[in-house]
């Protein structure tokens, strides 16, 4: 993979469950260090997408190339060790866990020690691992400013805290590329902005790759690079915010407006 190689393609991917396609035949990339955006109404595949990007689905046809590599095959776990993160649009923490454990799980992948040596705490250097490993995730407390709650158990908290600690662990796993679905649905408009703050640190201070799902659209324009449009499981548009949400295909989509039949369908195509 060179620095001009796309961190991320989707090359034709197609996926049916039965005789529903929930994805037909959508080609995209994503460099570094870009905050790509996902956005189309609902039923659209846009979940279905990040699925077959972190192995949740593997794709009925088409594939996945993460750092140049095809992982189209590989389990959640492999990537996640390659490193790719994600939070869940329905929640999945742990809800009888400390906050500070649900996060300490985002590191599990990257322990070293086994049964045998971690039986050894105090003498085969698993005391000072998981020491390193509270460390970064007290720093990821730290910055998601989630400090006093960190002892709290996880399904006693509001859910936009409960929101912010699942995006916590994603970050304990200090990933290259970060799949977001729905970060800020459901908060209120003083959450959404700590959100999304947050979510642009990550981009530009701590070098991540952001892969977002996103239905608030004055999110989406303010913070977005680039933007793509899936409706019914195909890609219509993608390219610059204003472009994409200019193209007459997109605002039939979510507006039902007519467009003008001599647009491209493909929009303003990155």
């Amino acid at each position: 993979m060179t620095s001009s190689d796309p961190i991320l393609s989707i090359n034709d991917v197609s996926l049916v469950f039965g005789g529903v396609r929930a994805l037909s035949d959508v080609n995209f990339s994503v460099q570094k260090g870009e905050l790509f955006s996902i956005i189309g109404p609902n039923g659209a595949g846009k979940t279905s997408m990040l699925n077959c990007i972190s192995g949740r689905y593997h794709p009925t046809s088409g594939s996945v190339h993460f750092k140049g590599q095809d992982v189209t095959g590989l389990k959640p776990n492999a990537r996640a060790e390659m490193g790719v993160g994600r939070t869940f649009q329905n929640l999945a923490l742990f809800g009888h866990m400390s906050v500070l454990d649900n996060i300490m799980v985002g590191r599990h992948h990257l322990l070293k020690n086994n049964f045998f040596t971690g039986s050894l705490y105090w003498f085969s250097g698993a005391q000072k691992e998981e020491l390193e490993h509270r460390k970064f995730c007290e720093d990821v407390i730290d910055f998601l400013e989630i400090s006093h709650i960190r002892k709290a158990t996880a399904g006693t908290l509001s859910y936009g805290l409960r929101k912010r600690v699942e995006l916590a662990r994603a970050v304990a796993l200090r990933p290259d590329l970060i799949l977001l679905d729905e970060p800020m649905a459901g908060m209120n408009l003083e959450e959404k902005e700590d959100m999304a703050r947050f979510i642009i640190d990550l981009n530009e201070e701590w070098g991540m790759t952001v892969v977002m799902i996103e239905h608030d659209m004055g999110v989406v324009m303010d913070i977005s690079s680039r933007v793509m449009v899936l409706d019914f499981g195909r890609k219509i548009a993608s390219g610059l915010p204003a472009e994409v949400m200019a193209n007459a295909h997109v605002k039939k989509a979510y507006l039902g407006e007519e467009g003008d039949e001599d647009d491209s369908v493909s929009g303003k195509v990155a």
